[in-house]
Parts: structure tokens; C-alpha cells; sequence
């Protein structure tokens, strides 16, 4: 469970600051582990040895089949919300529970989150934008209504600024980890997209991006930052800490966008991060920027 929330400090963005109220922290930890280790299931990253396979009442060899895990995490999921055969066996799912009661949640974000991860065990490669926007809503807007409902600051409007954010940090992800994607035998970037710039899957194999790849990857950074612009409204709409925390999320996936300009689009070596400073000032900007609403 430790690793799982561990990975919390690689994201682009604060998971959980300490100056959000202890109750926020309790239920963003809890969302954030619930959400890496259906992705960990979903990409074969949980520990060795079976023991999460174990925990959700499989043989410890079902670990290395991700559908089957998928499902038994599902089951598990449902017991979070009051399934008829006994409490959550998972402790990330455990833990979930209290925090579902105290600010009710309901289960379909958490379920769209194991669709995606479906998804990525049946489609490898995505045809268009369209079609990558649809995995971004299963894969990332959950999150962000999911912060709404904890924070008890939902309405349509932030939901649909929350959805703009959210599917422009899961682009700027795959913009920088297009590498280590490929190494799984995945692309998120557009096939219509490939064929407009005339790159190649074997030219995102190679060390180094020539100028194709990095005017593909210039075009996609263009689009996920047009669409946290977009979102960025989302920021003013809030008060105080809260403000800070959503800032922190836009700010992040500047900051991110920032550094793959810096290294010439080129993120076939590694996905460029920010630094910490860059991460600051970029939250700062948006704080400064972000006109304020009710």
C-alpha cells in the first residue's frame, strides 16, 4: 500500500498538499491510491509475489492476468458501496470506504477509472483526437469530479472546467512518457495526427526525435495547453485553499508543457519535468491570472 502512495511525489502536480484540511488529505490520499493501483494493475506494475492477487481472493499467479485482476478489483469496488458478500479485502479499498460514506460518493468514477485500464488492455493505438478524448474521460476526468465531490464544490460548469483540466494533464502525461509508452507497445498519440506530421512508429522508437516528431509533439503540447487555458477558469470559481490546490493542478500541467518546450519537443530521450521552482512559478502565474468568480 506504502508503494502505491509512494508514487504520489512523481506526478506532475501536489496530490495532497499539507495546507489542505486533514479531512481533504485523508480522502485525496485515498482517491490518489485508489486510482494508481488500478493503473498499476492495468500496466503489470504491482509488487512481485502475488500478494495483491492474494488480497483480492484470486491465486497469486492471476497477478500477471490484468483482466482478471481488473475484475476482482471491481468485485472488491463493490463492496466498497455495500456489496451483499462482506467488506472490502483490498486496504487501499479499505481505506476508500470511510471516506465514500463521509462525503458520498458514488461508485461511477471509480468505475470508469478500471474501464480505462480495460481499454488499455484492448486498444493499443487511438485513430483520432475524438477517440482520445473518450479514453481521457474514463482515464483522467473521474479524478477531477471526484476532488469536486470531496471538496463539496461541484456544479456543471465546474465539472465541465474540471473535465478541460483533467484531459490536458492525461495529454501532457502522454506527451511525456511517449517513450515509455511505446516500450509497452502503446501509442496515445492520434494515428491521424502521425500521418499529418509523416512520422513513424519506428521514428518514436528511435533515441532522439528528429524534426517530424518534435512538430507532432509541438502540435500536441499546443492542444493540451489551449485546453488548460480552457479549464483554468476552474481556479477563480473557488476560495481559499481549495484555490490553491486546483492553481496547483493547472500550474502543474504548465510547468509540464513548459519543460517539453524547453528540451525542443524532443521526449524520445525521457519525459522532460519540470523543477521545482518552474512548478512554483507557474502556480504562482495562475494564481495571479485566474479571474475570480462568485
Amino acid at each position: 500500500m506504502s508503494a502505491t502512495l509512494d508514487k504520489a511525489a512523481a506526478e506532475n502536480f501536489p496530490v495532497a498538499p499539507a495546507f489542505l484540511p486533514r479531512a481533504w488529505r485523508d480522502g485525496l490520499t485515498a482517491v490518489y491510491g485508489y486510482a494508481r493501483l488500478v493503473d498499476d494493475i492495468g500496466d503489470g506494475d504491482l509488487a512481485p509475489g502475488g500478494h495483491d492477487a492474494v488480497l483480492l481472493g484470486l491465486d497469486p499467479a492471476a497477478v500477471d492476468d490484468r483482466l482478471a485482476m481488473l475484475d476482482a478489483f471491481e468485485a472488491d469496488l463493490r463492496r466498497v458501496f455495500g456489496g451483499t458478500d462482506g467488506p472490502p479485502r483490498h486496504p487501499l479499498l479499505q481505506a476508500l470506504q470511510p471516506v465514500v460514506r463521509t462525503h458520498g460518493l458514488t461508485p461511477e468514477p471509480f468505475l470508469a477509472l478500471i474501464e480505462a485500464n480495460r481499454q488499455d488492455q484492448r486498444v493499443a493505438r487511438y485513430e483520432t483526437y475524438a477517440d482520445l478524448v473518450g479514453y481521457c474521460e474514463l482515464s483522467a476526468n473521474p479524478v477531477g469530479r471526484l476532488v469536486l465531490s470531496l471538496t463539496g464544490t461541484s456544479t456543471p460548469e465546474r465539472i465541465r472546467r474540471s473535465d478541460a483540466v483533467c484531459t490536458a494533464l492525461q495529454i501532457v502525461e502522454h506527451v511525456q512518457d511517449v517513450a515509455e509508452d511505446l516500450g509497452r507497445d502503446r501509442i496515445y498519440l492520434p494515428a491521424e495526427d502521425l500521418r499529418r506530421f509523416h512520422v513513424t512508429e519506428a521514428q518514436l522508437a528511435a533515441p532522439s526525435a528528429g524534426a517530424s516528431v518534435r512538430s507532432l509533439i509541438a502540435f500536441e503540447t499546443e492542444r493540451a495547453r489551449e485546453l488548460l487555458n480552457e479549464g483554468t477558469p476552474l481556479v477563480g470559481s473557488v476560495h481559499g485553499r481549495l484555490r490553491l490546490l486546483l492553481a496547483g493542478f493547472v500550474g502543474g500541467g504548465r510547468a509540464a508543457l513548459r519543460a517539453v518546450t524547453a528540451a525542443g519537443f524532443d521526449v524520445l530521450p525521457g519525459p522532460p519535468k519540470p523543477t521545482k521552482s518552474g512548478l512554483l512559478r507557474e502556480v504562482a502565474a495562475v494564481l495571479r491570472t485566474a479571474p475570480r468568480k462568485g
